[in-house]
């Protein structure tokens, strides 16, 4: 039985303003699988990651860790790359570890294998001015992965990316997964996407905010521009689509009362 890294029951979360964002939302994070949260603008997805890594405080409910040694470290992925415009990339992949106080003797080789996983291992003296915006996000990556997390969250890192390159980081995402065995909790908008990387799709309505339904995917299913070309992807796609927009409808019926 797969091991359960993070359990979020009866969850909610109201902000300051008052919006009510989440509302019992129940979901199980197992270790070593890649789980999507897919669903419109607004259904409270960012806010799950964030509650997630702690950088947020439920309003209700309870959020636990029940192997908290599994998971001493969390990557964090941004829609944006937030690198620091002034530092060269090795600097930018060095922050976590600067920020634990590692020594740079110790964390060099550390900045260098994280560059090496996202193939750019002679990018180490680049400013991001000088890197194209797929690049941007690999230091990203590699800066998340550098304490070498258990647990990866990502916040549609890709979203503003052209679509071959975002096919491409996909790839690689697919690979540093296989490499590294890190459980991945990963955010999106689009079917297409959640279909092709994930092993366990979770689908948000909104207003408030809550899992609709979730879709299993085979983790053995190969990942490569056959299986986006095969019948077996477009059945996917279609059951993820039609209860996206069964999410969808839900919202809407909610602001029809």
């Amino acid at each position: 039985m797969t091991q359960t890294l993070v359990a979020l029951r009866g969850v909610g979360k109201t902000f300051k303003t008052g919006t009510l964002a989440l509302t019992g939302l129940d979901l199980d994070v197992g270790a070593g699988e890649f789980l999507t949260l897919l669903g419109p603008s607004g259904c409270g997805k960012s806010t799950v990651l964030r509650l997630i890594a702690g950088l947020e405080k439920a309003s209700g409910g309870s959020i636990t860790r029940p192997i908290p040694e599994l998971i001493s470290d969390i990557g964090f992925v941004f829609q944006e790359p937030t690198l620091m415009p002034w530092a060269r990339v090795f600097d930018n992949v060095d922050l976590p570890l600067r920020l634990k106080k590692e020594k740079r003797a110790k964390a060099a080789p550390l900045v260098e294998e994280a560059l090496a996983l996202v193939g750019l291992s002679g990018f180490a003296k680049a400013y991001p001015r000088e890197l194209s915006g797929g690049m941007r996000m690999r230091v990203s990556i590699a800066r998340a992965l550098v304490l070498k997390p258990a647990l990866l969250l990502l916040d549609e890192p890709f979203a503003a990316l052209d679509e071959i390159t975002r096919f491409r980081l996909n790839d690689d995402l697919i690979r540093l997964k296989q490499e590294l065995g890190t459980t991945i909790v990963f955010v999106t908008h689009s079917v297409f996407e959640s279909v092709y990387l994930s092993t366990r799709i979770a689908i948000m309505a909104s207003r408030p905010g809550r899992i609709v339904k979730e879709i299993a995917i085979a983790p053995d299913l190969p990942r490569n521009e056959a299986f986006r070309l095969s019948p077996a992807y477009g059945a996917l796609c279609a059951e993820t689509s039609a209860a996206l927009q069964a999410a969808m409808a839900q919202n809407l019926g909610a602001e029809a009362k």
